[in-house]
């Protein structure tokens, strides 16, 4: 079983990752990883907090010599701003108190968190459910993304939408591979100028912005998945480890939402048949998933982020000791993090895809998965020539 935890605080030593289940022989190292470190923190909308930090992946164990040695891998990602939160954040007795939290934020953790762990500084509950967090979940995806490179399968991931400024039409995987190039990872030239301008007008108001991204991923094979129970739909899983990301408020699939408006005649994807590549469908408006299980097609992924919940001029609030009326409380936040969850998206689908082939398909060792995969996937595209008939329990009486 592929799994992974993390642990820091926003404002913390730094942040650790150990991640269980990867299989030996995978070609990783550091560069790998911080090369989606870097584009996380990336993107025009950035606060103040990415001119501090330079995200770096310290692999501490789990890899020798460029290669997973199949045993846990550890990682972690200093933060640079802990010089300034020693003191505050020390996690002895000697901790001082200060920048204390009183005044929770409309739309953040604070609020639920203070009541739910009892805490009168609700720095306790924002520390932890800070979207620095997610630096942690893209090392995984990282190393996710690794595997899946050497078994033939790619994510990319871009964004859509940026406020009121939407993308027109489909984007292909080629481009949504290059849409790293533009100053808010959108693969249109024309909508990456227009998300800029919207994003400085924010800015100048003292607003932020949400938006839309989308995450597609080619070289999927069918059967990924199960369809025999809730927990083992591959679209369950998926939707889940997107709706895990902060500030992340609905997930669709393919042309999801749009389905519910027109007849089936035209929301489903007709199947065909090539003898050079097996089974596939013309269309595509499933995104990739039907029966909680992978079809073969390309996935196509949405999510919608809502706009940061920390503004420059803050909503009202309620002191939470005081239970006096206040402004709610300013901590140092993005205009638009929108291109950064483009990346904290492609992560998840990495590795929730990585962890649905290792179920598959087993192994211990990157060969031997790679031998697998390459023998399911003749196996789909000219194994089912071979049956004649029906299997033999099925059969009719007198038939051979």
């Amino acid at each position: 079983m592929l799994r992974y935890l993390t642990a820091g605080e926003s404002h913390g030593r730094g942040l650790s990752v150990i991640i269980e289940g990867l299989p030996a022989g995978i070609p990783l190292r550091a560069e790998d990883i911080n090369t989606w470190l870097a584009r996380r923190q990336g993107g025009y909308g950035r606060g103040g907090r990415m001119a501090i930090e330079r995200d770096r992946a310290e692999i501490l164990a789990g890899v020798r010599g460029g290669y997973t040695l199949g045993s846990p891998v550890a990682i972690f990602i200093a933060n640079r701003d802990w010089a300034n939160w020693q003191e505050i954040m020390a996690p002895g007795p000697e901790a001082r108190p200060g920048r204390i939290v009183t005044r929770p934020r409309p739309g953040h953790a604070d609020l639920a968190g203070g009541l739910k762990y009892h805490q009168a500084d609700l720095r306790n509950i924002l520390e932890r459910a800070s979207a620095r967090e997610t630096a942690a979940r893209v090392a995984a995806g990282a190393t996710a993304a690794a595997l899946l490179k050497e078994l033939g399968i790619e994510v990319a991931a871009h964004v859509v939408r940026v406020g009121q400024v939407e993308v027109k039409g489909a984007v292909d995987f080629i481009a949504a591979r290059q849409a790293w190039e533009s100053p808010v990872y959108c693969a249109d030239p024309e909508g990456s100028r227009a998300m800029v301008a919207a994003i400085e007008e924010a800015r100048q108001k003292g607003d932020t912005l949400g938006g839309v991204v989308e995450v597609l991923a080619t070289g999927v094979p069918a059967g990924l998945g199960s369809h025999v129970h809730w927990d083992r739909r591959l679209d369950g899983r998926l939707a889940q480890a997107l709706m895990s990301i902060p500030a992340i408020k609905g997930v669709e699939i393919g042309a999801g939402f749009e389905l519910a408006t027109i007849p089936g005649s035209r929301a489903h994807d007709a199947i065909a048949y090539r003898e050079e590549c097996g089974f596939y469908h013309p269309t595509n408006r499933a995104g990739g998933l039907e029966g909680g299980m992978t079809n073969g097609e390309t996935l196509v992924l949405r999510a919608a982020m809502k706009p940061i919940p920390t503004l420059m001029r803050p909503l009202p609030s309620v002191d939470f000791l005081t239970k006096e009326p206040a402004t709610a409380a300013v901590e140092r936040s993005d205009v638009c993090a929108v291109p950064a969850a483009a990346v904290v998206a492609w992560a998840a689908v990495a590795w929730v895809l990585a962890g649905a082939v290792l179920e598959k398909f087993g192994g211990d060792h990157l060969p031997e998965i790679q031998g697998r995969l390459a023998a399911y996937r003749q196996y789909l595209k000219e194994g089912l020539r071979e049956c004649k008939g029906l299997p033999s329990p099925w059969k009719e009486e007198g038939e051979g």
